[in-house]
């Protein structure tokens, strides 16, 4: 694994890269979960990202973890 810098438009495009795009069937584009972990944002194939969660952070963790966000209006949807 390594890590690697993207560039992100003013429009907030990005592109993923060409790897993950083969290796998830996306070559001809499709959907993808997006999580806001509040200190990072984490791309996986569509479909994975509740399982991801469900495995990584009880409900009632997560849940505190948003509470904790405070008012941000776009923060308290992760």
């Amino acid at each position: 694994m390594e890590i690697q810098t993207y560039l992100v438009s003013s429009s907030g495009q990005m592109s993923l890269p060409a790897g993950a795009r083969h290796r998830w069937s996306l070559d001809d584009g499709g959907p993808v979960d997006v999580i806001d972990l509040g200190f990072g944002v984490l791309t996986v194939p569509s479909g994975e990202g509740r399982k991801l969660l469900g495995d990584l952070l009880p409900r009632d963790q997560h849940a505190e973890f948003v509470r904790t966000l405070g008012d941000d209006p776009d923060l308290a949807t992760t």
